[in-house]
């Protein structure tokens, strides 16, 4: 804002452009402001930036290229017509001050003093870059006639060396003549992307509504999709497999329950049957199922420590202890146990032959 001072409009009523020439000589100021303060030295303070990555030897810590500094800028000398200035800025990560200076020959900043620089340079002539022409060479040009032909066949054979090169990059350039074609081909190809990628989004807004995700949902990958064609989240038999497979093991599995439950649920209900039917059981032959069931009887005089022979079914249907068909006008003897009962019920129908007996 200080440099209004200079190029205002307003002239006070005490100037007097003889006396005064301009309004700076007015204000007792310069156009540049404080960056002139030292420009009776022949100094001026310019904002300078790095021409490329230095060490500082004060801190050495490195500085990249492109920063900037102010600097104060003083001309030094000439490299024939053409001035040589030198800089001299204070770093800004000590108290170290850093002088740089301008060569005009080499097209290129030397280091003075205050850093050193990282070597990234390289050889132009390598590198196949225009190089400046010397001055020797130019004396050389201008005097010697054998010199200035053997300088042009180099010349000619670089070129024939640079005219693959010159025709691609020819080739190159003509393609990109046509500025329109280019143009409309970018703004169609940006406008399927952008259709593809609006298609995305509401793919994604459409599965997190169905899913109640809160969560933003990233891009497909290739990887995600061939990963996500081995799994599979179905079951590998269908409905009609799972029903063939349930009826073969219903109709491959036992009628009759296995031998363990057989014996404490059966023995429980004939237990019930057993104590309910006593009282109401009448002397008889025995039928012909409990016979086949090997029933085990007990005989009447030995007692209830004596061992109980087996009841061995006969054709008419009968049975007799120890194999014996039974005689006709014997007494019916009691009704056999079923195998598997316990010792109580056993006990029990013993206890109830001895008596029938004894009666």
């Amino acid at each position: 804002m200080g440099e209004r001072k200079g190029v205002n409009k307003y002239y006070p009523p005490d100037f007097d452009p003889a006396k005064h020439g301009s309004l700076n000589k007015y204000h007792h100021s310069h156009p540049l402001r404080e960056r002139a303060r030292k420009l009776s030295q022949g100094i001026l303070v310019i904002r300078f930036e790095m021409p490329y990555n230095i060490w500082c030897d004060g801190c050495k810590n490195h500085i990249g290229m492109g920063v900037r500094y102010n600097a104060e800028k003083k001309k030094v000398g000439t490299y024939y017509t053409t001035p040589i200035y030198r800089f001299r800025m204070k770093c800004h990560l000590c108290v170290n001050y850093i002088e740089m200076q301008t060569d005009p020959a080499g097209c290129d900043y030397v280091i003075v003093s205050g850093a050193r620089r990282k070597e990234e340079r390289w050889d132009m002539r390598d590198n196949e870059q225009v190089l400046p022409t010397e001055r020797e060479d130019k004396a050389k040009l201008e005097t010697d006639a054998m010199y200035r032909l053997e300088h042009g066949v180099a010349d000619r054979a670089a070129l024939q060396r640079a005219v693959p090169t010159l025709a691609s990059l020819q080739e190159a350039q003509s393609a990109w003549k046509d500025d329109f074609g280019l143009n409309s081909m970018l703004r169609r190809r940006f406008r399927e992307e952008k259709k593809t990628l609006r298609e995305e989004e509401e793919e994604a807004a459409a599965l997190q509504a169905k899913a109640g995700l809160s969560i933003p949902l990233v891009r497909e990958a290739e990887e995600d999709r061939r990963l996500a064609a081995l799994l599979k989240y179905r079951s590998p038999d269908s409905y009609e497999d799972k029903q063939r497979m349930k009826r073969t093991e219903i109709s491959s599995r036992s009628w009759f329950p296995p031998a363990p439950a057989a014996s404490g649920r059966a023995g429980d209900a004939l237990r019930k049957l057993g104590r309910g039917g006593r009282a109401r059981a009448a002397p008889g032959p025995p039928s012909a199922a409990s016979a086949c069931l090997g029933i085990v009887r007990r005989r009447a005089g030995d007692g209830a420590e004596g061992p109980a022979e087996p009841v061995v079914p006969t054709p008419s249907g009968l049975a007799e202890p120890g194999g014996a068909a039974p005689q006709r006008g014997s007494p019916p003897g009691p009704a056999p146990a079923a195998p598997g009962l316990n010792a109580s019920l056993v006990a029990d129908y013993s206890d109830s032959d001895s008596d029938s007996e004894g009666a």
